[in-house]
Order: C-alpha cells, then structure tokens, then sequence
C-alpha cells in the first residue's frame, strides 16, 4: 500500500513472542520454550502492513528476567544503526516481555543517541491465546511510532490502547490487561483504532542529549536495592557494600522510612563512601528530603519506583560520585 511510514520492530522475545500449547494455555505457555523472531509475529499479524511498513529487525529471544544492561547497551547501538540505515524511518517498536519491560523503556529513555520515536510493547497473553491481546497492542504500538506526535517524548509504553512514559509506567498486576499504569500522573494519551491522541506531556528531561552514554561501556557501577520491612536490621545492607556496591536503593516503608537496625546499616554505607537513595515501597508518591533522611546523608528518588531509582543511580554514578550532583540528576530526569 503506498504512502505507509516505515517503522523498525525489533523482538526481543516475551509473552508477546510465545506460543503456549494451545489457544487456552494463557498462564504456563514459558514451559514450551517456543519464542517467535521479529518477523514470524509480523507473520502472525498480518494486519500490521495494512498500517505500515514494517522492517523486521532479528535480536535475541530472551525472556524478560534475562534483560539487563547488556540487551539496553545492544539496543541503544541498534537503534543507531537502523536510523543510520533508513533515513525514511518514522518510528521503532521494541517487543519485550512484560516482567522487565518498565526498566528497559526507562534505561533506554536515558540513554538513546536518537530522536526517532521509540516504542516498547508487550502482551499479557501469548500471541498463540485466545484473545489474545497481542496482535491489537502491536498495532496500536506500531501506530504510536509512526506518529509525528510521538517525537520528543522519551521512550513510550504502549499496552491496552494506552501510552505511557517510560519513566513514570509501573506494573501493576500479574495477568490482568490492564497491568501498566502511572500511579501518580496518569497516561499521556490513547490509541483509538487509527488515532494517537495525546493529553499531556512529560516535564521530565530524557534522551536523547543526557551526559549518560553506556555504548561504550562494559557494565553499570554496581546498584543494589534494599526492601523495607518490619525487624529489618540491615544484614542486607551490609552484605550489599560486602560486595562491592556504589549505590543502594532503599524500597522504604511510606513515606521513606526504615526500621532501625537498616537505617544504622545504611548510615554505615553513606559513611563508607557509598551513595544511598531513598525510595519507598508504597509504588507512588515523592519521598520528601527530611531533616533525618539529609543529616544521614541519604538522597530522595523523588517519585521513582526503586527499580527505575536504582537505574538512573547506576547511570549517574558513571558521570558522577558527588551526592549535591546526583540530587540534581535525580530531580531532573
């Protein structure tokens, strides 16, 4: 069909990319093994070139508890490459499984070297299910990349016809399609059939044009995180620095707090040179810079979840170990 936009779909294998034993299997479907490539899914969404022209782009099929900064770093390179290779490319879709997905957008979305649109997309159940809704969320995905009004948003989520920013997109639930959500802000917009609709606009800085470039970068400085509960007494904390640590994400009690025994333990890592951010458990809301939290020492991750907190701690130790700079990246992005 002419006049289609051409957009890059890179698989990277999760639920989107599975194949359970039948159309009914929607919970036990990774005992299989079976992942599609790139073009196998396009093959199995037909519908998909009705609305663009889709290059396929072959990555490894991993399930999403295997992705970390290795796959972020290949995947900053390939988007590089395929901008370099297809001047005409309006947008990428990223397919990826749902358990890492909220890390992945958010590293990427501190760290691209690309203005084009980048878009990350899973499924709740695989492509083989009964409705399934895969096929609808890579058609929706592939129309938000495609969109003029998806640039110079950051990286974006696109699942159950919404469109989330990769910095503030949690999941939410185990199997429900309504999973992704943004606790304290809501979405950005809506894919409705053939129309991107946006409502609002992140204020938060992202790639690209951030100090955090990982192309050339063997691995992140260590980042650990600690989970706050009740008789928590630091055994963590200090096996963390035992093993080399440079940062540590506390997941606080609400409003960021800590039982005793880990304060003292977390006190000790500040002492011993390393840089501790407080972040809660509660899955929304700013940790406010107390008087007890800044004479520790101790910095706020703001509203970051502790997984996107211990991201962007990692990224701004590679430019950075001074807290007063850190505190600023973590207000700015």
């Amino acid at each position: 069909m002419p006049n289609r936009p051409k957009v890059a779909f890179i698989g990277t294998g999760g639920t989107i990319s599975s194949l359970g034993t039948d159309s009914l299997d929607i919970l036990d479907y990774t005992a299989t093994g079976i992942r599609l490539t790139a073009d196998a899914i396009l093959d199995r969404v037909p519908e998909v070139r009705l609305i663009a022209e889709v290059v396929a782009v072959p990555f490894r099929a991993v399930a999403s508890p295997a992705i970390g900064f290795t796959e972020w770093r290949d995947l900053v390179w390939l988007c590089e490459r395929l901008v370099q290779q297809h001047p005409d490319l309006a947008g990428i879709v990223i397919g990826h499984g749902t358990a890492t997905l909220e890390e992945t957008a958010y590293a990427m979305s501190l760290t691209l070297t690309v203005a084009c649109p980048v878009v990350l997309v899973g499924s709740q159940r695989p492509i083989s299910a009964l409705s399934s809704d895969a096929g609808l969320n890579l058609v929706a995905a592939l129309r938000t990349a495609a969109a003029p009004a998806s640039r110079e948003r950051g990286v974006l989520v696109v699942l159950n016809d919404e469109i989330h920013a990769a910095r503030d997109v949690t999941k939410t639930s185990v199997a429900r399609l309504q999973t992704f959500r943004t606790p304290d802000f809501g979405v950005l917009g809506q894919v409705d059939g053939a129309s991107v609709r946006y409502y609002r606009r992140s204020e938060r800085r992202h790639a690209p044009g951030t100090p955090f470039d990982i192309r050339g970068c063997a691995a992140l400085p260590r980042v650990d995180v600690t989970y706050a509960y009740a008789d928590a007494d630091g055994t963590a904390v200090r096996a963390f620095v035992a093993a080399g640590a440079r940062g540590i994400v506390s997941a606080g009690l609400a409003p960021g707090m800590t039982p005793p025994g880990e304060a003292d333990a977390l006190e000790e890592a500040v002492s011993a040179g390393v840089i501790v951010v407080q972040s809660t458990r509660a899955g929304s809301g700013v940790v406010p810079l107390t008087t007890r939290l800044a004479e520790r020492g101790i910095l706020s991750a703001d509203n970051l979840t502790p997984q996107k907190a211990r991201i962007l701690l990692a990224l701004a130790l590679t430019v950075t170990r001074k807290p007063a700079a850190i505190a600023e990246i973590f207000a700015t992005y």
